[in-house]
């Protein structure tokens, strides 16, 4: 069903747009990733204030719309409408930049994170690598941000922000190399599918063989790492609003102001992906059960391993170059398959040009 609308939607967009089709159709991806990100990023920021409403004894906010749900979409026109008021002895060039490179980081490493087998902008082999390299970059707005802005207390807000991103940003790396050791990949679908695999796996429990209950020290210093990187309580001494009021944000305001402030939540977003990805199966259904076969795959309770049958029969597995780590749940090879070239990294490559001509013959 799926093949056969994308099928559809390539004829009649080679048929509209010609040569530029190939453009447009990335936009088009990048559009569907982003805008579901962004709701999410606009309608958290309400979310966290609800919840710190309640931990105060308030209602929160609860005037615009019912039960203040229009709340950020008023919050956002407002910022929009509102002027952005640059100092006067400001680095009017970096006090304009800084914005921007916070906040397209954040959007930029949504390129590389899988959403399902299939459902990826990019499936580079370093992904995890990009992810690393991209995230790192943000903290350079914070920085370039309090520094352009010509105050003390900007400034004070950047130092505070350059000391937590060394102090945290380390141990974050270490936990997700870790992860890269165990898993054998930097591919991302490659870390999440090597997650369902595994003793519980095989009776249906696939949370058990998921890599947060092996690595559990490791998703530990991986969400503090995360919490401090993101700036959220207790490590929040970058904004220090009891006493230099918003740190490196003081002498922003309207969009400037706003796209410092949905960085941060996007960048909440991508860490809670990730630890997704790394340690909790990624798209991968908690059981995998026969009777919940009919939910569709892509929304929770996926099936990943009709994903690696191959059409061999049985007297070739040992002949095989196979990965040591992908040998043993190749054992249970099935002629179902017809996919291959998708998965060629779990195989060496004398195995993969051994089983495509097996396929061809």
């Amino acid at each position: 069903m799926m093949t056969e609308l994308l099928n559809l939607v390539h004829h009649y967009g080679n048929l509209f747009f010609g040569s530029l089709w190939p453009v447009v159709w990335i936009m088009i991806r990048i559009g569907i990733i982003l805008a579901p990100i962004l709701g999410i990023v606009t309608f958290l920021t309400l979310g966290e204030r609800k919840v710190i409403g309640w931990m105060h004894a308030r209602l929160g906010p609860n005037r615009v719309g019912p039960l203040g749900l229009i709340q950020p979409i008023a919050d956002a026109i407002k910022l929009l409408l509102k002027e952005i008021i640059v100092p006067e002895k400001a680095d009017k060039v970096l006090f304009w930049l800084a914005p921007v490179l916070a906040m397209a980081p954040a959007l930029a490493a949504w390129a590389v994170i899988p959403f399902g087998p299939d459902m990826v902008l990019a499936n580079v082999n370093a992904g995890l690598l990009f992810i690393m390299a991209i995230t790192s970059i943000s903290i350079y707005g914070i920085i370039i941000g309090g520094w352009a802005s010509n105050s003390k207390y900007a400034l004070m807000g950047a130092v505070r922000a350059a000391a937590l991103m060394i102090s945290f940003g380390i141990p974050l790396g270490f936990s997700l190399v870790i992860v890269l050791l165990v898993s054998g990949s930097l591919n991302l679908s490659d870390i999440v599918i090597g997650q369902s695999h595994g003793f519980f796996a095989s009776y249906g429990f696939t949370f058990l063989s998921w890599n947060w209950i092996p690595l559990f020290p490791i998703f530990v210093v991986y969400i503090i790492c995360s919490i401090a990187e993101t700036g959220r309580h207790p490590f929040d001494t970058t904004e220090g609003e009891s006493e230099i009021v918003a740190g490196h944000m003081v002498e922003y305001s309207g969009m400037a102001f706003a796209m410092f402030y949905l960085a941060e939540y996007a960048n909440i977003v991508l860490f809670s992906t990730m630890a997704a990805i790394m340690f909790l199966g990624g798209w991968l259904a908690p059981v995998n059960w026969s009777f919940l076969a009919w939910v569709p795959g892509w929304i929770c309770f996926q099936d990943v391993h009709h994903r690696f049958h191959i059409h061999l029969g049985s007297g070739d597995i040992p002949a095989l170059p196979l990965r040591s780590c992908n040998a043993a749940w190749l054992e249970g090879a099935d002629s179902a398959y017809t996919g291959l070239p998708r998965f060629h990294r779990l195989l060496d490559a004398d195995a993969f040009q051994y089983m495509a001509m097996r396929q061809s013959g």
